[in-house]
């Protein structure tokens, strides 16, 4: 579903190709077309209807037997091509537009190509016509992103050790508007983290990110049907942006970035050679002033610079930013316990009493734990601080809670009852450990869980050897059963001989020696 809505929003808000979109939401293109199909079918468009959970939109889509006729409809009837050498003629004229175009041929040929083959057979003709295919890029129509070859050297002031930064590079496709950028690492959150400061020093949002194959974009590279990485594409619905990988070992398909890394590295890199840095934001503070004398320098083979193009024709067409800049969040899964709360590092977060059993997806900024049902937030909390937190809300609870938590207890310490007596009395301990009652039960279901492990035997002495030492954690009960406490050897009885004096004789010699 979450790759559903990303088809619509780029079809319908960004007005983006069936390839373009396809390379963005990881699919094939027939799995676009016919996703498409499948909405206008279902009278859906964009956005979806507000108050109507993903469990609807997937009955309203999938639901029902789709024949396919419509599929076939969009693909009956020969179309009158245009003429594409014509439209090469025309779009080299300041201001014409494949999309101006294509309006122009539909109001000649009403039942004439739609957009999308409208550009794919221009495509194709371009390249019978020329070796080497020119990309157009229309302002704020595409960013594009990579790192540098080269790296800058980051000195341990102590030790005197060098660790290599990495050089995120982002150029504008219209301007070639130039971002350059010192990161720690090529990791996840160094590379959206670079992506974030890039919008904002450009001051708003392409509709479309070219990037690579690397690992921190796309986690399974494929020529058709590239997975992005989870927090990425989290990234890019935040923005309202479309991610386009490139294909694999194809530079042309991000020429634009390619030059700005060498440019980069001639105009950036090479003078800060020698320079010594200690940290990457003294590194990035040094690049400043070298980016803003690249984007000033003049064109070569153009007129103006990048920051005069950029400002007279291509910052207004691009997007607003956000109210809020993007927070780089981990996602997971946890279960929902019977507590009604997801355990993650070790701290525990509430969720609706309903999704007892279910299997939530988290996301975890630096700051918040989202949690997320079906596509659809449940539950949104602050990161507990210590280990073994709690943090409950009290919408969550159930009606009648201490009812069946009382239920709970009981059905438990009868486990433990059938096990041992010393076992249901650590689990009768559990209630004492804790500010809420409610809270002993993962310890409890935990311990009585080791029995399945060990064994009854083993768990009971376990038990008693807790009890013995007035410990009572779950995380004592598995030491003790890892790790049984050495029995001390028994004392030795008194040896008792005829020809052993003994302490008695000594006592009367004493006196009688007075």
């Amino acid at each position: 579903m979450r790759k559903l809505k990303e088809i619509a929003r780029l079809r319908f808000e960004a007005k983006r190709s069936y390839s373009e979109i396809a390379a963005a939401a990881g699919v094939a293109r027939s799995t676009v077309q016919l996703a498409l199909v499948r909405m206008a079918a279902a009278g859906l468009g964009w956005p979806w209807p507000e108050g109507e959970d993903e469990a609807s939109i997937e009955a309203r889509l999938y639901g029902r037997a789709f024949t396919g006729e419509a599929w076939r409809a969009t693909q009956s009837g020969a179309a009158v091509l245009p003429d594409f050498a014509a439209m090469r003629t025309e779009l080299a004229r300041k201001g014409v537009t494949r999309r101006l175009l294509w309006r122009e041929y539909r109001e000649r040929e009403a039942q004439g190509l739609e957009y999308s083959q409208f550009c794919e057979l221009y495509r194709r003709w371009l390249k019978t016509q020329d070796v080497v295919m020119r990309f157009e890029h229309a302002p704020g129509d595409k960013l594009f992103v990579d790192y540098a070859g080269l790296t800058i050297g980051i000195t341990d002031r102590y030790s005197g050790e060098v660790s290599p930064a990495q050089v995120f590079v982002a150029a504008l496709g219209y301007s070639s508007y130039t971002y350059v950028e010192a990161v720690a690492t090529q990791q996840v959150p160094d590379w959206i983290g670079a992506h974030v400061r890039a919008l904002e020093f450009f001051g708003g949002v392409p509709q479309a990110i070219v990037i690579d194959n690397l690992k921190s974009g796309v986690a399974r590279t494929h020529r058709y049907e590239p997975d992005l990485n989870p927090s990425y594409q989290d990234f890019a619905a935040h923005y309202g942006v479309a991610i386009l990988p490139t294909r694999v070992m194809s530079p042309r398909d991000k020429a634009t970035v390619e030059n700005a890394v060498l440019v980069a590295e001639r105009w950036i890199l090479a003078p800060l050679r020698d320079r010594v840095f200690f940290s990457v934001a003294e590194a990035n503070a040094a690049i400043a002033p070298l980016r803003a004398s690249l984007n000033r320098a003049a064109f070569q083979k153009r007129e103006d610079c990048r920051e005069t193009i950029f400002h007279d024709h291509e910052r207004a067409t691009l997007a607003a930013l956000p109210q809020w800049p993007y927070q780089y969040g981990r996602w997971s899964k946890a279960k929902v316990h019977l507590d009604y709360h997801i355990e993650h590092e070790r701290r525990y977060y509430s969720v609706p009493h309903a999704l007892v059993g279910k299997t939530l997806d988290v996301r975890a900024s630096d700051r918040a734990i989202e949690i997320y049902y079906r596509g659809k937030r449940v539950a949104a909390h602050l990161r507990a601080q210590a280990k073994g937190q709690f943090t409950t809300e009290a919408a969550h609870r159930p009606e009648g809670h201490r009812h069946v938590i009382e239920l709970n207890h009981e059905r438990l310490l009868h486990q433990a009852e059938a096990i041992g007596e010393a076992t249901a009395a650590v689990i009768r301990a559990q209630s004492h450990r804790r500010v809420h009652r409610d809270q002993t039960l993962r310890s409890s279901m935990g311990i009585l869980r080791l029995a399945r492990d060990h064994g009854a035997a083993q768990l009971e002495a376990a038990c008693q050897q807790a009890l013995a030492l007035k410990t009572f954690s779950y995380r004592s009960i598995v030491n003790l059963l890892k790790c049984p406490p050495r029995q001390s050897a028994p004392v030795a009885a008194p040896i008792e001989h005829g020809n052993l004096r003994g302490a008695d004789y000594f006592a009367q010699a004493e006196v009688s020696s007075c």
